[in-house]
């Protein structure tokens, strides 16, 4: 045959030459747009190679568990003035709401001297290890927006999450787990899956959701009556007819469907394994003060310590609930009884493990409470708080952190007057820590370049250690 008439569709479909192992270099490198899955350098050396982000969703109150406000106390029953308020508006309440004073003792622990409520004092534990920031504030004020807006820079669906962004930059650690892993405890989440989506990135990038039960990740688990030869064939003869789909059109949804299919191969044994905690000694549990078997925010902080041992990337793990419109000092002591002993544990076996100095640890919610009580009887609420913007605290730690107490707001808890921090600032530090500058990881789409800090955005140094 004459060489200028051998195509490419000739040499993949009718010479049968290499096809089989292009479609396994196209599993093992995932090849999409000049990016893999394969790991690469970041800008920059990180100071964090992982991630596990405790996202509290529905909002915690800082006034009860970070920020003391004692002339609260003092003004309860009574409204803000109006030179506080200003112009602001609310969901559920009124500007003219009267104030609720906070609802705990709160106590300093460490040599850094942190603040916590009574409901997070297994976290004293750990207060020489936290990077308290008291002075974030956002653009959102309710939950879906909120909460994709934190996770994603941008307060509608579409855009790639701070986890489908690492992996971008980063790549994976693991051949055997997905490298953005998802767990979710509690209630429903406003956000949906969007909030670890991987929008107009490649889907490769999103994030994976282990759900509770026998079968922690849908569609790995052979079905009845499926032999392993059975599968075997069926796996290769996919593989084989997408591998020549994707060299005729080089779809990079393709590949991640091939890519999808070798991780689902793998998973079959690796998962199992993950999930299994019998290794696990009767100290370690407890530390975590979870069951082997139950599906709690406790056990999956253990699970996340694994994943971070066996090359899992980033970890989001999603406790719902934090919503107190009614009844705060309940809420919070019932959501602080769930989750304040696993984080602490969580940073203390990271600890003694030697990952939390490559390991970031992220805790907080989408926004604030108000300092002004929620209380409408046609809705069956009182003594709650509502939605607050303006200011609200994120915990980290580890992964490059400088441990201390960062930020201040009035005397109110309202206004921030000190070493603000938006939610951009909080991403591009988190990327930082990750080796990124937030400027340069970029990725064309629709015409221009996108970003997780969109226009926005500066790493706030005196959090870095």
């Amino acid at each position: 045959m004459n060489q200028s008439l051998i195509s490419r569709r000739y040499f993949l479909g009718e010479c049968g030459v290499g096809l089989g192992k292009i479609a396994a270099a196209s599993l093992l490198t995932n090849n999409l747009g000049g990016r893999s899955l394969e790991p690469r350098p970041a800008h920059s050396k990180p100071k964090a190679k992982a991630v596990i982000h405790l996202f509290m969703a529905g909002a915690p109150s800082q006034l009860e568990l970070f920020d003391p406000k004692p002339q609260l106390s003092k003004l309860e029953g009574s409204p803000l003035p109006k030179s506080i308020i200003g112009d602001q508006r609310y969901a559920f309440i009124q500007p003219d709401a009267a104030v609720l004073g906070p609802q705990f003792k709160f106590k300093q622990y460490g040599e850094t001297r942190a603040t916590l409520g009574s409901p997070l004092a297994p976290l004293g534990a750990v207060a020489d290890d936290l990077c308290i920031i008291k002075s974030c504030t956002t653009d959102q004020f309710n939950h879906a927006p909120a909460q994709l807006f934190l996770n994603s820079g941008f307060s509608q669906p579409g855009r790639p999450c701070l986890g489908s962004w690492t992996l971008y930059g980063l790549g994976s650690k693991t051949d055997d787990l997905p490298a953005f892993v998802v767990m979710s405890t509690g209630g429903g989440l406003s956000g949906g899956s969007a909030l670890w989506s991987s929008g107009f990135l490649p889907t490769t990038y999103t994030g994976v959701q282990f759900r509770k039960g026998k079968d922690p990740i849908l569609n790995v688990s052979t079905p009845d009556g499926i032999s392993n030869d059975l599968q075997k064939d069926t796996f290769k003869l996919v593989n084989q007819i997408n591998a020549k789909r994707h060299a005729l059109i080089n779809d990079e949804e393709i590949a991640t469907r091939m890519a999808s299919y070798e991780m689902a191969a793998r998973l079959q044994s690796s998962a199992p394994e993950l999930m299994d905690l019998k290794e696990e000694s009767e100290e370690t549990i407890n530390l975590y003060g979870c069951d082997r078997d139950e599906h709690s925010f406790a056990r999956a902080c253990l699970l996340a310590r694994r994943m971070v041992q066996r090359g899992v990337r980033f970890i989001n793990i999603y406790h719902s609930g934090w919503d107190a419109h009614s009844n705060v000092k309940g809420s919070t002591e019932n959501n602080c009884k769930q989750t304040a002993q696993a984080t602490a544990a969580l940073i203390q076996d990271l600890k003694r493990h030697g990952l939390l100095d490559e390991t970031l640890v992220v805790w907080g919610g989408e926004f604030g409470r108000t300092p002004m009580v929620e209380t409408n009887p046609a809705l069956g609420r009182k003594a709650g708080r509502d939605h607050h913007p303006q200011a609200f605290t994120t915990l980290m730690a580890g992964g490059g952190t400088k441990p201390g107490t960062y930020g201040e707001t009035d005397d109110f808890g309202f206004h921030i007057t000190k070493d603000k921090v938006h939610v951009h600032d909080l991403q591009a530090t988190l990327l930082h820590l990750l080796g990124f500058d937030h400027e340069r990881l970029t990725f064309r789409h629709a015409g221009r370049d996108f970003r997780l800090t969109d226009v926005h955005g500066h790493v706030i140094k005196d959090l870095l250690a």
